[in-house]
């Protein structure tokens, strides 16, 4: 019997409530600040209803941008952070999938133990190693590229170990019935596989869009061209002008413009990721 519990469903919406707004409150302060003039920062509040300056302020950052701080235009920033975003997310998924698929269905000599050396790469981030992976990039002639924003990042020992994980979960019948029906390697990997991980590759596709949309360092390290600056740089360096105050009213349009990508795709990804995390059955 199921007890009815108002008081108790009443606390606990309460409380979904409350985080909510907690949440939600510092991006609307965000999209209220984006549409106030300049001098409305300057008398030490900040109104909490929307200004009338939302078109001018998204135009002129989208245009033009700050050029008196080297920031280029909003909409090339945000193709250089969507590029690179997807070249890592496209790049971690595609070996990760490969490697996990070798480890677990091909048997060759200490797979297991190039496994682990895979997973101990957990431990050396790009902060780790990033005076090595700079003099590679700029070794190679990759400075100022999207092939240098994006290939030193794009090896993700968590995918492959995640992978392999579920790779491990198959049932042994389904590659027997693949051999017998005449199905190589690669076609039991794209015709069975790859249909079976798609709520796992929702899932990571997600995360790792994420990881690399909010890039910082590493595009700071390599990148001294405006033209390959990503938009996560571009905050950073309105924020840090040295010259005069900063223009909160068009840094808050930038970020609310950098903001809609990363919301779009979990948008877009919500009924795939859910799934990945909630289903039980393969």
């Amino acid at each position: 019997m199921v007890e009815n519990r108002p008081w108790g469903n009443l606390l606990a919406h309460l409380i979904l409530i409350v985080g909510v707004a907690l949440v939600i409150f510092p991006v609307y302060v965000a999209v209220i600040a984006s549409t106030q003039g300049p001098g409305e920062f300057l008398r030490g509040t900040l109104p909490l209803l929307p200004g009338g300056h939302a078109l001018e302020n998204y135009s002129a950052m989208w245009q033009a941008g700050l050029s008196r701080v080297g920031a280029p235009p909003v909409g090339q920033m945000l193709w250089n952070s969507f590029v690179m975003a997807m070249a890592i997310t496209l790049g971690k998924l595609s070996i990760s999938l490969l490697s996990a698929f070798a480890i677990v269905y091909f048997r060759f000599p200490f797979r297991l133990v190039f496994f682990w050396l895979i997973f101990i790469t957990l431990m050396l981030p790009v902060e780790v190693r990033i005076i090595p992976t700079f003099q590679v990039v700029a070794d190679l002639n990759m400075l100022n590229s999207f092939a240098g924003l994006s290939i030193p990042l794009i090896a993700s020992a968590t995918a492959t170990f995640l992978f392999r994980q579920f790779f491990m979960t198959i049932p042994e019948e389904l590659m027997e019935a693949a051999r017998v029906d005449g199905a190589g390697p690669l076609r039991f990997f794209k015709d069975i596989l790859l249909p079976l991980s798609v709520t796992n590759i929702a899932a990571l596709f997600v995360i790792l869009f994420i990881y690399g949309w909010n890039q910082y360092l590493w595009p700071l390290l390599i990148t001294t061209d405006p033209n390959y600056y990503t938009i996560v740089m571009g905050i950073q360096r309105m924020t840090t002008a040295a010259d005069s105050d900063p223009q909160w009213h068009l840094i808050m349009a930038t970020v609310v413009m950098a903001a809609l990508p990363p919301v779009l795709v979990i948008l877009f990804m919500q009924r795939l990721f859910v799934k990945g995390l909630t289903e039980t059955e393969k």
